[in-house]
This record gives structure tokens, sequence and C-alpha cells, in this order.
């Protein structure tokens, strides 16, 4: 794992797969908690990034959920480019 990444974090989609996303950042606005997270442990220029958005459950379980809504997207994008200066997020 190359030094960019702050961890890693095991997922299950919703057909019960369990799938391992690299921690390249994370940040908190408006009381929420959202991770920038790559599937590829390598420092690449074109790897496909997420951003999740964490929801704590009444059990106190963290469970993440992609953000979609593109404002919010765009605006959490540009956060994270900012935090993390050698990187260009681009959304599609």
């Amino acid at each position: 794992m190359d030094n960019m990444t702050k961890g890693l974090i095991t997922l299950t989609d919703d057909e019960g797969s369990e799938i391992d996303f690299y921690i390249l950042e994370q940040t908190e606005l408006g009381g929420q908690t959202y991770l920038l997270v790559t599937d590829s442990a390598e420092d690449e220029e074109e790897a496909e990034a997420l951003i999740l958005r964490e929801i704590v459950t009444e059990n106190n379980e963290a469970v993440y959920e992609t953000v979609e809504d593109e404002t919010e997207l765009n605006a959490l994008s540009k956060l994270f480019e900012e935090l993390l200066e050698d990187v260009d997020i681009k959304t599609d």
C-alpha cells in the first residue's frame, strides 16, 4: 500500500460481496462524515474513486453509502481536492 492511503475498509455490497477500499481522506461537512476511497492501492493517475457518506445506525454501527447527488458530490470533490493537494477529482 502506498503512503497516500490512510487505511483499508471492507464494505459489503447489496449482493453480499465484500470489497476492499483504500481510504485516501476523511472529512466532516455539515455534521456528516465523508470518506474518499479507491479500490486501488497503487498511486494510479486514473484510479477510480468514490465518496462515501457515513451513516450511524441505531446500534452505533457505521454504514456507508455512495454520494450520488451531483451538487453534494461536486462540493465534496472540491473539498477533498483541497485536502489532498496533489489530487485532481473528476466527477462523471
